[in-house]
C-alpha cells in the first residue's frame, strides 16, 4: 500500500512521534497551524470517515480519549480543537483517516 500515514506508522517515513499504542499513532504536524498541532492516526488503514462502520466505535472513542490525554499533557487547559476532514471537498489530503488536534491559542470560527 502506498499510504503516507501507513509509512509513518511503520517507521518507513520519520515523524515527530508523541504517542503510540496498539490502536493509534500520534505525531506533530509538519506545518503547524497553532502552537500545539498534532495528528492522531488509527493504525488500521481506513480511507476516510465515510468508511467507518459499527466495528470502529471503540477506535473512534479511543481517539478522543487519547486527544484528551495528550492535550492535558500539553497544558491546554483553555481548550483545543479536534478536526477531521472527509474526502476531497472536506479538505482531506491524505486518504487515511486522521484527526488534527490544535490548541495553544484562541481558535476562531469559522476557520479560514
Amino acid at each position: 500500500m502506498d499510504c503516507l500515514f501507513c509509512k509513518i506508522i511503520s517507521g518507513e517515513i520519520p515523524s515527530d512521534k508523541i504517542y503510540e499504542d496498539e490502536l493509534v499513532y500520534a505525531f506533530k504536524d509538519i506545518d503547524p497551524q497553532a502552537p500545539v498541532h498534532f495528528l492522531i492516526v488509527p493504525k488500521e488503514h481506513i480511507a476516510s470517515a465515510d468508511d467507518l462502520d459499527e466495528s470502529h466505535k471503540e477506535l473512534i472513542g479511543h481517539v478522543f480519549l487519547v486527544a484528551q490525554k495528550l492535550c492535558a499533557e500539553a497544558g491546554l487547559t483553555k481548550g483545543y480543537r479536534i478536526v477531521n476532514n472527509c474526502k476531497e471537498d472536506g479538505g482531506q489530503s491524505v486518504d487515511h483517516l486522521h484527526f488534527h488536534v490544535l490548541g495553544g491559542r484562541s481558535l476562531n470560527w469559522p476557520p479560514g
